[in-house]
């Protein structure tokens, strides 16, 4: 219970950022940052296009919006994001931006487990928002927009 509190009080504060749909990220200034990233983690599309070529020892976030946090198929994951993802996380922009601050506190709190631990052992200061919005701008189109557009026909 208290862990629901908790995420429901966090995604409180990040809502009126993202309220209206749209990130208070940049994703041009994202994509710069993002280099801080790539000694981890790639981004190859599913026709294996590459977007972003990096490393290998975090997931390809691909398509990581929307997507349940630690089931990238494949991916070695740590207990604890996997936990995180069986208790109903998927990770949204707001949530990528809170999470690269300090990814052990988050799912710490996410969790409400003081022993939660991340394998991401790096943090990023700042620039975690415009991460974000780089990584929703490389992926697909949200599902809802793609039935949106076919009901405008």
């Amino acid at each position: 219970m208290i862990r629901t509190i908790l995420t429901l009080t966090a995604l409180g504060f990040a809502a009126p950022a993202f309220a209206d749909g749209h990130s208070t990220g940049d994703a041009e200034a994202g994509e710069k940052v993002f280099g801080k990233c790539k000694s981890c983690h790639m981004i190859v599309s599913d026709t294996d296009e590459v977007i972003a070529k990096g490393g290998k020892s975090g997931p390809n976030l691909y398509a990581i919006i929307g997507r349940t946090a630690g089931s990238t198929e494949g991916f070695k994951y740590g207990k604890d994001i996997i936990a995180a993802g069986e208790a109903g996380l998927v990770w949204d922009e707001a949530l990528i931006a809170e999470y690269v601050v300090d990814p052990k506190k988050f799912l710490q709190t996410f969790l409400d487990s003081k022993k939660a631990k991340s394998k991401m052992s790096f943090r990023l200061k700042k620039g975690g928002e415009d991460v974000a919005a780089y990584l929703a701008s490389v992926g697909p189109a949200p599902a809802e927009d793609d039935a949106a557009a076919s009901t405008d026909g």
